[in-house]
């Protein structure tokens, strides 16, 4: 259900369920989980793409079908957190950063995937909504982290009305980072992963866990938490190597520490 690859530095996870749109049971996303956990131990890998299968649907969230395994509103009472909750803590968590390679349309829980990767390169065709109240329900599990990617007043009407917006809109609401055309989506990717790629892995990591910190603070929590970790950045041996790197006109040797 779960396609895993290792191209060179970057992880590629894949949902391969293009017949159901790449739809999210228990297994996919413990699948998931596993592949975004694994990562972080294999050596030089420093990024991770997470993507669907063909070019119809990113995601189109949960699997509504009649006895899907994992049915997203079953009710397990000794399980005290959701399958859907632990993936996105572990998504918040994950040191390397994460971006969604958006092949086409994201639906509901697909949502809350996309929201939770660090960045998004879309194709321009791809639909993005919450078409959750045409069928009695509101997005729940989902919101917290649509609260910190969609501007608030787009983000209700998306989840009242259940309208979804094209991938231009998105662009300009900040939900992606980037279009293409579905025939250049990849040549997109490759052309952000390439900005990553050749910075500090310690500066990213830094850099991704100091983000998610600071949003969750006061301005006054965020300032006192920055001049904490400014100093431990700069004795890592990236920050070192990147000055010498600077005073002597050269590409820095990154090390990762």
């Amino acid at each position: 259900m779960v396609r895993v690859e290792q191209r060179g530095p970057v992880r590629w996870i894949t949902i391969s369920r293009e017949a159901r749109r790449n739809a999210l049971n228990a297994r996919v996303v413990a699948e998931i989980g596993r592949a975004i956990e694994t990562a972080e131990s294999v050596e030089g890998c420093l990024a991770i793409v997470l993507t669907g299968a063909g070019t119809r649907a990113f995601c189109a969230g949960a699997d509504l079908e009649p006895g899907a395994q994992g049915f997203a509103f079953a009710v397990d009472h000794s399980r005290p957190t959701h399958y859907l909750v632990d993936l996105f803590k572990l998504m918040r968590g994950c040191r390397l950063p994460i971006i969604a390679r958006v092949n086409g349309h994201v639906m509901a829980g697909g949502v809350g995937l996309l929201c939770a990767c660090d960045m998004a390169v879309a194709a321009e065709h791809a639909m993005i909504g919450t078409p959750e109240t045409k069928i009695g329900l509101v997005p729940m599990m989902i919101l917290p982290g649509m609260l910190r990617v969609i501007p608030e007043r787009k983000l209700l009407e998306m989840c009242l009305t259940g309208e979804p917006i094209g991938a231009p809109e998105a662009l300009a609401l900040g939900i992606v980072n980037h279009l293409a055309p579905q025939e250049e989506l990849d040549a997109k990717l490759e052309w952000l992963l390439a900005r990553l790629l050749d910075k500090s892995p310690t500066a990213i990591r830094i850099g991704k866990q100091a983000f998610h910190a600071m949003r969750d603070m006061s301005v006054e929590q965020g300032l006192e938490y920055a001049q904490v970790m400014v100093t431990a950045m700069a004795s890592t041996r990236d920050a070192q190597e990147g000055i010498r790197a600077f005073g002597e006109k050269r590409p820095p040797a990154w090390t990762g520490s």
